[in-house]
């Protein structure tokens, strides 16, 4: 098992998880954020929130077998890209196991 987890542009959240749900992917999380970066994009600026950040992101973050990462990657990718600076990055990194809260066994 795989963890995707994907920093996206908040505008692009909602395209990006109907093509997921729409190729069978429809457990995930996703979160707001806020990112720093190198100001490249135009659209930045800095957070009222936070005085180190410039950008608010959206963070997607999916479990799924390792079959299935590369179409993952190429949903996201595909559904995320502007062709700007500040398009986010994806990371996958290993699941080494799954437990229910509710009932403490291991899953998948």
């Amino acid at each position: 098992m795989k963890e995707i987890k994907a920093f996206v542009r908040p505008n692009k959240v909602n395209e990006i998880v109907q093509q997921l749900k729409d190729n069978g992917f429809e457990n995930m999380t996703i979160s707001l954020a806020e990112g720093t970066g190198k100001f490249q994009d135009e659209k930045a600026f800095v957070s009222d929130k936070f005085a180190v950040t410039d950008s608010p992101v959206a963070k997607i973050e999916i479990v799924v077998y390792d079959s299935f990462v590369e179409k993952v990657v190429c949903i996201i990718s595909k559904y995320g890209k502007t062709l700007n600076p500040g398009d986010g990055l994806i990371y996958v990194s290993n699941v080494d196991s799954v437990h229910r809260i509710k009932t403490g066994l291991e899953t998948m």
